[in-house]
């Protein structure tokens, strides 16, 4: 795609309407990171399984799969391809079991082993939470991958997998583009060809203001999703603007990211959702 050519909406592409709803499955701890159990990799891609089946039987119009067990989170150099290899197959049988669009987001803004893992798992997006510019993480300073991302995803031939990326994320500071508007930021993602831009709120279950998403809307021609904080109470705020939103804790049971989806929190969030649609 050249400089100023128009692209086609990804979110209409993907999931055929204009609103749409994607859950998360966090996957255990796997292979490699400190709080993995030692048990078996099945069991892990079963839990996974059965969470996207909750989501599924819900009504969800597609899923993230991340890894948001391996706390703490590494650097994107150093994942190691045990990570890659295991959400590669979790991934795959995900979008096999649902046959729901799949994305895929490795913590911390390991986009380069996203993108390797959606092209062997057939996945449609990866999420990316730093796309351009950077940002001080809970991992530490993090850069935006871009450049190398698009260079790579052309090498392996996975030009159809779209972009995600976050605009001002979650769980972290910004104060090295603190000269910097939003509106800027949101405007260095789409030049630096992201497919979907993402508003969040200050770390995980915390909403998106209606100020910063009303801002990120106004200043890309990207379609935008709102990535953390969204409930019941405020999903029809946020689908005004918004065209959709990726959810998982208030789904969850009690309402908390690590505990599973609780089918009926999920059934009642949807029912909210397509009285919008």
């Amino acid at each position: 795609m050249s400089v100023g050519q128009l692209r086609d909406n990804a979110i209409t592409s993907l999931f055929g309407q204009p609103k749409i709803v994607i859950g998360v499955v966090h996957s255990r701890a796997l292979p490699g990171a400190p709080r993995y159990s030692g048990g078996p990799v099945s069991e892990i891609y079963d839990y996974a399984l059965a969470e996207a089946q909750r989501y599924a039987e819900a009504g969800v119009d597609g899923l993230i799969v991340e890894n948001h067990g391996d706390i703490p989170f590494l650097k994107p150099d150093a994942i190691g391809p045990e990570t890659a290899a295991c959400m590669a197959v979790m991934t795959e049988r995900v979008r096999v079991a649902t046959g729901l669009q799949i994305g895929v987001n490795v913590l911390a803004n390991g986009a380069l082993q996203a993108l390797s893992i959606a092209q062997a798992a057939g996945a449609s997006f990866i999420r990316v939470n730093q796309w351009s510019n950077a940002y001080v993480a809970n991992e530490g300073i993090v850069e935006g991958p871009a450049a190398m991302a698009l260079r790579y995803r052309r090498t392996i031939g996975a030009e159809a997998v779209r972009v995600f990326a976050d605009v001002h994320v979650k769980h972290g500071a910004h104060a090295i583009t603190a000269d910097r508007s939003i509106e800027e930021l949101a405007r260095d993602n789409e030049f630096f060809d992201a497919d979907v831009a993402i508003a969040t709120g200050q770390r995980t279950g915390n909403a998106a203001t209606q100020e910063e998403l009303a801002t990120i809307a106004g200043a890309t021609s990207l379609p935008v999703l709102v990535g953390s904080g969204v409930n019941e109470g405020n999903v029809e705020r946020i689908m005004s603007i918004a065209s959709g939103v990726i959810v998982a804790s208030s789904l969850k049971k009690d309402g908390v990211w690590w505990n599973p989806v609780d089918p009926a929190r999920a059934r009642s969030f949807m029912r909210v959702v397509e009285d919008l649609r």
